[in-house]
């Protein structure tokens, strides 16, 4: 069982800034907003969600009222900036966030660039001729596929879906360089979840309150009628 699994007492309403480019044609994005709202019910939590083009994040003003932020699905984004913004501004305040496919390209590349101080670090499918590509092709494209995860134990991941295997879906053809996976995952940015192939799939910030990134989808489930369990821990850290 799941540390989250159990209901909790009504709280006061949480807003959740998603950050990307609403399209109804991408089932994340249809998922998204079903994954709060099962996520809602299960906590007890009240959570409200306003969708922010990433054109429209110009500096940390237009994200900093949110109680947690969800980096979505869908790049290429209209502003790569505008995503990266959002990003730092969760990672630098504490504030509540998670990343998912496209996010978690995002999430990885943020942290290179301004942690690592990889001013040039680039993302492959807006840089093809770059040369420090983070996030790169995928060796297989993992357009709408599924494939197991394992969880490294005692992280955030592990705990919400209360096991140390699962299987996940995805749509996306980029994921970590592994041949710096190493240098970007030393430290304080940390794996916490690979694919069989020993590919890194899930990265975790330490020391914050909550910093989640998967290239996986787990709002997909939503779709199915069932409560992701990364978005309900996601949403009770949002409320905590």
């Amino acid at each position: 069982m799941s540390e989250f699994s159990e209901p909790a007492l009504h709280r006061p309403a949480t807003c959740v800034g998603l950050i990307g480019d609403f399209d109804p044609a991408i089932a994340a994005h249809r998922a998204i907003p079903e994954a709060l709202r099962l996520a809602g019910e299960r906590s007890g939590i009240e959570v409200s969600t306003e969708w922010v083009s990433t054109e429209d994040i110009h500096s940390a003003q237009q994200v900093k009222l949110y109680d947690g932020l969800w980096c979505v699905p869908g790049s290429p984004y209209h502003s790569m900036d505008g995503a990266l913004i959002a990003i730092r501004h969760a990672r630098e305040h504490g504030v509540p966030f998670l990343g998912t496919c496209g996010g978690f390209q995002h999430a990885v590349l943020e942290y290179a660039r301004n942690v690592l101080g990889w001013r040039d670090a680039a993302h492959a499918e807006t840089a093809p001729q770059a040369r420090l590509r983070v996030i790169a092709p995928l060796q297989c494209a993992l357009v709408e596929q599924q494939g197991e995860v394992t969880l490294v134990a005692g992280s955030r991941l592990a705990q919400a879906f209360g096991q140390s295997s699962v299987v996940q879906s995805y749509h996306c053809r980029y994921g970590l360089n592994p041949k710096i996976q190493r240098q970007l995952t030393a430290g304080p940015l940390r794996a916490t979840a690979f694919d069989t192939a020993g590919e890194i799939r899930a990265v975790e910030m330490e020391a914050h309150p909550f910093f989640v990134a998967t290239l996986f989808q787990p709002e997909r489930a939503a779709l199915e009628g069932q409560c992701p369990p990364p978005v309900l821990a996601f949403v009770l850290a949002c409320a905590a």
